[in-house]
């Protein structure tokens, strides 16, 4: 197992974490409908009371945060998993975030007439627009399709990339931003869609639901979570039931299997002055775990 130091505990199923300059970081609090901030001391404070179910979170070009709101989910008592929508749930999400107040407002609740799910992580581009995923409400005997979109954070413009999929997860660009990778959840597969410009993937065949391809995937009952690019190209995906970390080659060969305590790491992301410290959100837990990773993250464009 890897050395992991817990820098907080008490969370409510922690997603989405964003490493700051300042050595804190900023994640998602999905149970408790918040984001907050977790200090370089392990200092915890609320960031944004956002509401809904916050998920996925990112630094845009102008310094807000832009969060993938799921729109809320429904829990049992002593059950640490949502367990589908909560009561008051109306749609999904994309909200920005002021960083100075926490304030949250609405960007993005539907495309092109269809009304956004369960929106689950982003990823900016160089040009400063955005890919996103919404992977789709679960109910007890269907779900919604899950999907990947692209939108501009001034609220102008959102646009289909891929639909339907399953359930896409996390998402990352590689470092030259010619391909876009997408985790699918149920079937622990990775999913690689070739970028023609901001917004725009290689068309798919006629008969295809989208242009994407698998390069990699895992048996058993290993799920795919969240993921973080390298700066080498690899994929780290976090990696639910197994309860690890698996890099992936952009070849799709397994580079690495990192083990985290407990089963539900479900988010990594990188930072330090080197981008060799992990910041890996320990779900089932609910904790936020750091270590030092082998090889360095990729430096994201913005925050």
């Amino acid at each position: 197992m890897a050395d992991v130091t817990i820098l907080a505990s008490g969370l409510g199923f922690p997603e989405g974490p964003v490493a700051c300059a300042d050595g804190s970081v900023v994640l998602t609090e999905v149970r408790n409908q918040r984001c907050t901030r977790i200090g370089a001391d392990g200092k915890v404070s609320v960031f944004s009371q956002c509401g809904g179910g916050p998920n996925g979170l990112a630094i845009g070009p102008d310094g807000f945060f832009y969060l993938c709101n799921n729109g809320g989910n429904r829990y049992a008592a002593g059950h640490w998993a949502g367990l589908g929508p909560h009561p008051d749930y109306r749609c999904g999400s994309i909200q920005r975030i002021d960083p100075n107040t926490g304030a949250a407002t609405l960007l993005y609740q539907e495309v092109n007439g269809r009304a956004l799910s369960a929106p689950n992580d982003l990823v900016f581009d160089r040009d400063g627009g955005f890919y996103f995923t919404d992977m789709g409400k679960r109910y007890p005997h269907r779900r919604d399709n899950g999907g990947v979109y692209y939108a501009l954070p001034d609220g102008s413009k959102v646009v289909e990339i891929a639909y339907p999929m399953l359930a896409p997860n996390g998402c990352g660009l590689s470092p030259d931003g010619r391909t876009l990778y997408v985790a699918d959840t149920e079937g622990a597969r990775l999913w690689v869609f070739e970028v023609h410009g901001p917004g725009k993937v290689k068309p798919k065949s006629e008969h295809a639901p989208h242009s994407g391809t698998i390069i990699a995937g895992l048996g058993g009952n290993a799920r795919f979570d969240s993921l973080a690019v390298m700066a080498s190209g690899n994929v780290a995906v976090a990696t639910l039931n197994a309860g690890q970390i698996t890099e992936i080659s952009p070849a799709g060969e397994i580079v690495r299997s990192e083990k985290m305590p407990g089963t539900y790491p479900t988010n990594i992301c990188f930072g330090g002055p080197d981008m060799r410290t992990a910041y890996v959100t320990l779900s089932d837990s609910g904790q936020l775990g750091m270590l030092r990773w082998p090889e360095p993250g990729l430096k994201l464009h913005f925050g």
